[in-house]
């Protein structure tokens, strides 16, 4: 089974949310992006996102975009993020880690060569932000050969044949983006979240990830009352870039996602008592 499927049927079974911190890969310096990945889980995260840098992230607001120019400047590109990758799996067998990034690295280096290199470090999905349902069908083909999933975004925007699309291709878990713009452009409404994760599962039968915009512990709390799944990125990555140091970086994740996981668990309800709020 897929790590991926594992680790939402675990948190199921516990009525827990899951915790998925995204991280850029290379950032703020590339030795220090195992250390931060373990630091994650050890603070509650229950599934990674691992940045692949790149050089023109239009979905991405300020902060990775800096994040990415610098990753790339210090040398991390496709070998160093997978690299990376299999470090991590010498210490955690265990905890999923998905690839988000762009199509062009992925074509330029050859998907089926890509997607064997990936699954053989021990990754588990690949979110492509700019591969819709629409455009996905050989990817999903060559990650589905290697039992790993493609993670797919649904807006506020989506259409209902995109959304349909999505249902007939998608694995693992989808990932609502709760605001309109590009990431850490604005503030989550958590009151417009009920219906849209609702919208979705009316749809498919998968986990429902949030992100965009979730900064404080109270947000992600709220979020986690809606959704399978709490998505942070910029408000890590922005405090992840304030470090000069490894050991500052590892104090950092701890400090920030402990707080954010305790939230979730003390306000969240159960996934029975979630459809019955949304019903």
């Amino acid at each position: 089974m897929n790590r991926i499927d594992a680790r939402f049927h675990q948190l199921k079974q516990k009525g827990r949310p899951a915790l998925v911190p995204y991280i850029t890969a290379g950032y703020p310096s590339p030795d220090a992006t195992v250390a931060v990945l373990h630091a994650a889980v050890e603070a509650g995260a229950d599934l990674l996102e691992l940045g692949m840098p790149f050089s023109d992230v239009m979905a991405d607001g300020p902060v990775i975009q800096e994040a990415c120019a610098r990753a790339l400047e210090q040398g991390t590109h496709l070998d160093e993020v997978l690299a990376m990758v299999a470090e991590f799996r010498r210490k955690d067998a265990h905890t999923p880690v998905i690839l988000m990034g762009y199509t062009n690295p992925i074509e330029r280096r050859g998907v089926a060569r890509f997607v064997e290199e990936a699954a053989a470090a021990g990754v588990d999905g690949m979110l492509i932000v700019d591969c819709p349902a629409d455009e996905a069908a050989d990817l999903c083909a060559a990650l589905a050969d290697k039992d790993l999933h493609q993670i797919f975004l649904v807006a506020p925007t989506t259409t209902e044949s995109r959304l349909e699309r999505t249902a007939e291709l998608a694995g693992g878990f989808v990932y609502y983006v709760s605001i309109k713009g590009v990431t850490g452009a604005a503030t989550l409404d958590t009151d417009s979240l009920a219906p849209a994760v609702e919208r979705i599962r009316a749809r498919m039968d998968l986990p429902v990830a949030v992100g965009f915009g979730i900064r404080t512990p109270e947000q992600a709390a709220a979020t986690a009352r809606a959704a399978d799944a709490v998505v942070i990125g910029s408000a890590l990555v922005q405090r992840l870039g304030r470090c000069e140091r490894v050991d500052e970086a590892v104090r950092t994740v701890h400090e920030f996602l402990a707080p954010i996981r305790q939230a979730m668990d003390n306000n969240a309800p159960s996934h029975d008592q979630k459809q019955t709020l949304s019903a």
